[in-house]
């Protein structure tokens, strides 16, 4: 792993994202936000497992309204989602946003831009500079890409584009002596995504938002996620991570921690060892590993535990898990750090082993 990218820190509401501060995790509401109820509802349940930043869509007067009422009613810092009209910016900093995410692909003229730059530095509130692929605006100004000045367009990769349009931006609101600055550049293609970011992560000091957009449903989605955001993540790069994707945003949350544990570099709730099973098993090994999975996410206590599929071999396997079970015929070895410490019958695997992990 390389060594972590350091950018300039900034405070969004009381978190702090970059500058060598743990990862945050983030997610956004599918609610309607007009429905406050069902909005505070959710955030809730994200906050219940451990999201640390949300957003929200604004597409209207009434939803930029609603987060006076929303603020009310949760703890975690609220951004809010700004596509094509700026005035929405201005209402939501109005009603007490603690971050906005604006895409320059569709909020217009410059003009639009530095307004709510400057009412936004009166505030004291971050602006995320939000770069998609398939919204990127039909011309570039100044054409700064990914390998330095070009002059036809037309010839630019999408990476290069969106590092273009980024730093286009970013000199904008640097213009206006605004540095509350956060960036993103995803795109539903990892490489492209990784491309960009790689390139923008040399550019400028601010602290970067990864995801790969549109990811797709958890069976897929979760896969391009981990690729895309882990390989960033693994070269040093990304403050903030959302894992996009078309299921309830309280899996987001629970993928963006399985990334950040993968590499070590969030410790979030349980972490699940577990053998693939093979012709050796003498126990029904993937039914426990997934009922004990069920009972873990009810836990939020950083501990490791391992189910395995051999009593000879599965502590030596799993030697580092704090409490495990190896199984075998009729009967299974509890262990705790690789050291044996009872012997269950196969009836009792599953609350043998959870009276274990409880006890930790």
């Amino acid at each position: 792993m390389m060594s972590r990218r350091m950018s300039k820190a900034i405070k969004i509401g009381n978190v702090t994202v970059g500058e060598g501060a743990p990862i945050v995790v983030q997610s956004m509401t599918k609610t309607d936000t007009r429905n406050t109820r069902a909005t505070i509802r959710q955030i809730r349940e994200l906050e219940d497992c451990g999201c640390e930043l949300v957003r929200v869509a604004v597409p209207d007067a009434e939803a930029a309204g609603a987060i006076v009422d929303i603020k009310k009613g949760i703890k975690i810092p609220l951004v809010a989602d700004i596509h094509f009209d700026y005035r929405l910016a201005l209402e939501a900093l109005e009603a007490g946003v603690d971050g906005l995410r604006l895409n320059p692909g569709n909020i217009g003229e410059a003009e639009k831009v530095k307004k709510v730059a400057l009412a936004a530095k009166e505030r004291g509130v971050p602006i995320r500079i939000g770069v998609n692929a398939g919204s990127l605006p039909a011309r570039q100004s100044h054409r700064v890409t990914a390998r330095g000045p070009r002059t036809d367009n037309s010839r630019l990769s999408i990476a290069e584009r969106m590092v273009g349009v980024a730093l286009e931006q970013v000199r904008l609101l640097e213009s206006l002596d605004f540095d509350l600055i956060k960036v993103s550049l995803k795109a539903f293609d990892v490489p492209t995504t990784i491309e960009a970011y790689r390139s923008i992560a040399e550019k400028i000091p601010y602290p970067l938002h990864i995801g790969i957009t549109e990811s797709g449903t958890p069976r897929t989605g979760v896969i391009r996620s981990a690729v895309g955001i882990g390989t960033l993540l693994w070269l040093g790069i990304g403050d903030t991570i959302r894992v996009s994707l078309t299921a309830p945003p309280r899996q987001e949350v629970v993928a963006a921690y399985e990334i950040l544990k993968s590499l070590n570099l969030r410790q979030h709730g349980p972490v699940l060892v577990s053998c693939p099973t093979c012709g050796r098993a003498e126990a029904d090994v993937v039914k426990l590993a997934e009922e004990v999975e069920k009972r873990l996410m009810k836990i939020n206590k950083p501990i490791k535990v391992a189910v395995m599929g051999c009593v000879v071999n599965g502590p030596g396997e799993a030697k580092d898990a704090d409490v495990g079970i190896a199984c075998g015929k009729g009967k299974g070895v509890i262990f705790k750090r690789g050291e044996k410490v009872a012997v269950v019958a196969e009836k009792d695997f599953l609350t043998a082993l959870m009276k274990e992990v409880e006890g930790v």
